[in-house]
């Protein structure tokens, strides 16, 4: 571009002006070139100093609690060698326990020798963040849980007792089977001749205090013996046999007269013998003329 088509350029400044520009051919593909303007930097340090001077206040350290100082040395096995990296996540938040760290030793120990407390006494009671009806609420849902928690545990210690016992109840019936197994096994090694006495009986004649040799004969009455229900039936009907002519008499009943001399001195048959404490009828109505 020439002088004059730069300076034409230069004092073109709305958009129409441009456009004729590049419709008449003073404007041409790759001529056009962003000029960016230099930044300038300004240092005003007076300003800054008096902005500063402006909002400082010159408070006590008690009320500023500021520190400066270096960070205490990192514990043992994390000491890191080398430049630090500002993408170790670690390595920058170790840096940062190590300063608080420091800071905090130093902070104390001036709070100290200005006679400042820093444990808070026995006595103190703070306000809470949460209400006593919200806190109320959170003790009773503690409640709860914990309530459900002793039931469940309840149940779950019920549930294996249960297991307990019937796992018990089946090892005794398998005791007692094996035990009455054992017992017609001896039983019938007696009958066969291939035992001399029952062993099984022993424990019983020494708990009931008797030395009684047990025999063939009294273990078959014994197993012979009717039940308890049949004994009881036995005993209100009979054993059986003739039941026609049972109440006929016989020589023995008829010459038996005892039973009618024990009823004639009872009253039972004739006549009823009076009584001591009562008069008669007759003695009665006498007595009830005499009085009129």
């Amino acid at each position: 571009m020439s002088d004059s088509d730069s300076s034409d350029y230069e004092s073109m400044d709305t958009d129409e002006e441009l456009q004729a520009a590049f419709a008449s051919g003073k404007l041409k593909p790759g001529l056009n070139v962003v000029a960016e303007q230099p930044k300038t930097f300004i240092k005003d340090t007076e300003g800054m100093e008096t902005k500063l001077h402006a909002f400082q206040q010159n408070l006590d350290w008690i009320e500023r609690l500021d520190l400066t100082n270096e960070p205490a040395p990192p514990p043992p096995g994390t000491d890191f060698v080398g430049e630090d990296d500002v993408n170790d996540d670690f390595r920058r938040e170790m840096k940062f326990y190590c300063q608080a760290q420091a800071s905090v030793v130093k902070g104390m120990a001036k709070l100290h020798d200005l006679g400042v407390p820093t444990k808070r006494p026995e006595d103190y009671f703070a306000q809470m963040a949460k209400s006593d009806d919200h806190m109320k609420k959170v003790r009773e849902k503690l409640l709860e849980k914990q309530i459900g928690m002793e039931r469940s545990e309840k149940a779950k210690k019920m549930r294996d007792l249960r297991k307990y016992g019937k796992k018990v109840q089946t090892e005794v019936l398998l005791q007692r089977q094996k035990e009455k197994r054992e017992m017609l096994q001896s039983v019938k090694k007696y009958r066969k001749g291939q035992l001399n006495k029952l062993d099984f009986l022993d424990d019983v004649e020494k708990a009931e205090g008797k030395r009684k040799q047990p025999t063939l004969q009294n273990l078959d009455k014994k197993r012979n013996q009717p039940n308890k229900k049949r004994q009881f039936k036995n005993n209100k009907f009979g054993f059986g046999g003739q039941k026609k002519r049972s109440k006929y008499n016989t020589k023995d009943s008829a010459a038996d007269v005892s039973e009618f001399a024990g009823a004639k001195q009872s009253g039972k048959y004739g006549k009823k013998p009076k009584k001591s404490g009562r008069p008669g009828k007759s003695k009665r109505m006498k007595m009830k003329n005499r009085k009129r």
